[in-house]
Parts: C-alpha cells; structure tokens; sequence
C-alpha cells in the first residue's frame, strides 16, 4: 500500500490489488484502511469523487479535491511507479 501524500491528517494511498481500473487515489484519516474514499483523477488535470466511504466532511472534501488537482502529476508518476505505464488510464 504505497503512500503517495499526507495532507494534515489525511493519507493519500493506493491499494497494490487495483492495476487494471482508472487511476484513482484513496483517502483516509491517519492510516490507510479499507474502503477509505476514494477519488478518480481525470485525463484533464482534474479530479471526481468516486465515495466517501470515511466520511470526510464536505469542507475537507474541496480542499483534497483542489491538492489533489494540484498533485496530479505526482500522483501519476506514483500510479506508474506502482503499476506500470501500461495502467496509466483515465475516466474521463
């Protein structure tokens, strides 16, 4: 499970089991766990929630959203690091 940011109290991480869907980041409090929210970044540089699944408040959810946004190209890199350029794909 590769950590990709921390953001305040939020992690931001991948799960090793998912190559073969869209890239996505997942987001939890403090640690990663299991059906942790999850976001799908887009072909454009952006980003679209996919669940809220922790539960984080919708003021915190903007602010992810726009870090995330503004780490796309990071995240990236990480998604290739992590699962090859071949699964480097977008929802869009």
């Amino acid at each position: 499970m590769p950590k990709v940011l921390i953001i305040g109290q939020y992690v931001l991480f991948f799960w090793m089991g998912e190559n073969g869907e869209p890239v996505h980041i997942h987001i939890s409090v403090k640690r990663a766990e299991p059906n942790a929210t999850k976001f799908w970044l887009l072909s454009n540089g952006g980003c679209r929630l996919a669940n809220n699944n922790s539960g984080i408040p919708d003021k915190d959810l903007r602010k992810l959203a726009k870090a995330i946004t503004l780490n796309h190209a990071l995240i990236c890199d990480a998604w290739v690091k992590a699962f090859g350029s071949d699964n480097l794909t977008f929802i869009d």
